[in-house]
């Protein structure tokens, strides 16, 4: 049995040390507004170590306002990661109405959604098997004021007209 454990001990200790891809969620956007809800954009990027590309399994996702869950998902086999390389992946997260109306609770006084996006990248490295990789993201959206919405935001014509001039 004494051997048995010092196998185990050395293999999780190698597992320990070993370098595993470095991911960083870089910018998250408002992709769009439609009949099926509000789409995400989140760009990531995966740093790979190894010589060799990893596949990606599957993305795994959570997005959370005001400390509770309003919407996940999995994105199934979005493709793998080059080989000691770095690959910038465009990942989509759907939001349906329900979450929307969620997050217009958060909106209060200062019109603006605090979020936080939570991805588990489920990658299969040879040998190890699959791992999940987390990452997190915290963020807020602004939101276009009323004016802003229906063009109040653009110059009046005598505004414009007078800057006009003064140039």
């Amino acid at each position: 049995m004494d051997i048995i454990e010092k196998a185990k001990n050395y293999v999780s200790e190698k597992m320990a040390n070993m370098p595993t891809p470095e991911t960083t969620i870089t910018d998250v956007d408002l992709k769009g507004f439609g009949l099926s809800g509000l789409t995400l954009l989140a760009k990531v990027s995966i740093s790979n170590p190894y010589s060799v590309p990893i596949p990606i399994g599957e993305i795994a996702y959570v997005v959370k306002s005001s400390g509770r869950a309003i919407a996940s998902g999995t994105i199934p086999d979005p493709g793998s990661i080059k080989a000691n390389d770095k690959t910038m992946l465009e990942v989509t997260v759907k939001l349906p109405h329900s979450a929307v109306v969620s997050l217009i609770r958060d909106i209060g006084g200062d019109w603006d959604i605090d979020y936080v996006l939570e991805l588990g990248l489920i990658i299969d490295l040879p040998v190890i098997g699959n791992i999940t990789i987390p990452i997190s993201y915290a963020g807020e959206m602004k939101l276009p004021s009323i004016s802003g919405f229906f063009g109040g935001g653009e110059k009046s014509g005598e505004t414009a007209s007078a800057e006009a001039e003064t140039k």
